[in-house]
């Protein structure tokens, strides 16, 4: 019988991996003129892919033509200078290696000896990330795909830990009486997600007021908890947030972990947007309180410039993830393999098969030093601060929020006389700087007004790239 695989020979693999590096190449030889969207209808760009299940092979430097014409060349503008929509990065190039790397060896990351390196990397990243925010060098944790998926297990060892008594692992939450969360008004939608995946149920979710500044209000909260323990509920969990989605509004923290402290409660921070954020000195002390946390949700595809998809979880030690995530299972024992201090992630963390996610972010850290990274996540603030002003020195926008972090929320007002005319010119600005594809950038509300929302974090932009935002959003108005 022929020997029989998916293979190609080598010289056929290195033509692919030369056709590859030039599409990469390319990309970032036009990273100056990318768009922010390019402005395809759904339905064409259904069209490209509509084919029955292909039986047969095609010539793989075809393929890889027909990828970079319909895939890499109309993507959304993620890697260059024009994407303020969301909270998206652009990626840094020693990640995009270490993630072809990662595929190459192909490990699965959830027992020490089908990835001794990357468990041992994945350890050392979750000790880096603690020592990045000040949090306690005792911390476990693991990677996971996002902020939301970090918020979901670091609620979900919540609550495990929290009702250990209960026994909730076996007994679940049959018979039990309400549990209640806190969180503001302004916090990432990931909360109730998980609330509602946890079974506590989204109704026990106490959605608190903000203040002016849109951080949560503290009298409001506790008025809260005190009149749920009168009903009868267990308060359990107080949710804070490092920086929100809107408009990058950071809780008074140190009150927070004051106030779960106070009547038992665990303390949360989602930290997915501002989290590592802490770590710079012109705002540390905005995040003072979180190293009090029980558990908090970090995102490195945000500051960390990382590829998607990679999130981390914290809790303050490995023992609290083995508690709640364990499970024996006799095709996973341990029994016979030699007593050492290996560290199984199966063990730690709810998936068995999982990639090798840290490397990148080791390779990241390695490369550029956490130093570097730092000025980069200086400049965006920086970058958002030059908005900002440009903003309030102008005749035709008008600023709505500016926080301590990368977020800058604001209207156009060109030569509009009402609020009924402001309204409809920016929220008809959206569809129509969608369909331009010059900058991408997206609205919120604040307060219940509509709004434009931009969110800068790029290590590539620069401030000629924020006059260009604001010039195009003008020259697009003019239009409507």
């Amino acid at each position: 019988m022929m020997n029989q695989t998916l293979d190609y020979t080598l010289p056929e693999f290195e033509e692919i991996l030369q056709k590859t590096s030039k599409i990469v190449l390319e990309q970032y030889s036009h990273i100056d003129s990318q768009k922010g969207f390019c402005n395809y209808s759904q339905k064409e760009v259904e069209s490209w892919f509509d084919e029955p299940l292909p039986l047969s092979g095609m010539d793989s430097l075809q393929l890889l033509q027909q990828a970079k014409e319909k895939v890499i060349a109309t993507a959304t503008g993620n890697l260059g200078l024009n994407m303020y929509a969301y909270v998206m990065a652009g990626g840094n190039q020693i990640s995009s290696v270490a993630d072809l790397l990662t595929s190459v060896i192909n490990q699965n990351a959830t027992k020490w000896h089908l990835a001794p390196a990357m468990t041992e990397i994945e350890k050392r990243v979750v000790k880096w990330a603690a020592e990045m925010i000040g949090y306690t060098p005792e911390a476990g944790g693991a990677m996971v795909s996002g902020g939301s998926a970090a918020t979901l297990a670091g609620l979900t060892v919540a609550r495990n830990i929290f009702f250990k008594k209960l026994e909730i692992n076996k007994n679940g939450l049959f018979g039990q009486k309400p549990f209640t969360v806190y969180c503001s008004k302004e916090t990432h939608n990931s909360t109730d997600k998980s609330i509602a995946l946890l079974g506590i149920g989204t109704k026990h979710i106490r959605k608190i007021d903000t203040n002016a500044d849109f951080t949560i209000n503290l009298k409001a909260l506790e008025a809260q908890i005190i009149e749920d323990k009168k009903q009868d509920f267990t308060p359990f969990c107080i949710v804070g947030n490092a920086g929100t989605v809107n408009t990058g509004a950071i809780d008074d923290l140190l009150s927070l972990s004051q106030i779960a402290k106070k009547y038992d409660m665990w303390f949360h921070v989602d930290g997915a947007y501002g989290g590592l954020v802490s770590s710079l000195p012109t705002i540390k002390n905005y995040y003072v309180g979180m190293e009090n946390a029980d558990s908090i949700a970090l995102d490195f595809h945000k500051w960390l410039y990382q590829p998607f998809e990679i999130g981390c979880v914290l809790v303050r030690n490995w023992a609290l993830l083995r508690e709640t995530y364990f499970k024996q299972a006799d095709y996973l024992d341990t029994q016979l393999e030699q007593k050492t201090d290996r560290l199984e992630f199966n063990e730690h963390y709810f998936q068995l098969s999982r990639n090798a996610k840290a490397f990148k972010v080791w390779m990241s850290v390695k490369a550029y030093g956490f130093a570097k990274i730092q000025e980069m996540m200086q400049k965006d603030i920086d970058l958002a601060d030059y908005l900002a002003q440009r903003i309030k020195e102008s005749s035709d926008f008008e600023l709505q929020s500016a926080a301590h972090l990368s977020i800058v929320c604001f209207r156009y007002i060109g030569n509009c006389t009402t609020e009924k005319e402001i309204v409809e010119i920016n929220q008809k600005l959206i569809p129509a700087l969608e369909a331009d594809g010059s900058v991408f950038i997206t609205g919120t509300k604040l307060n219940n007004t509509f709004v434009l929302r931009a969110c800068i974090i790029n290590h590539r932009k620069q401030t000629t790239d924020i006059d260009y935002l604001l010039e195009t959003i003008r020259n697009v108005a003019r239009k409507i």
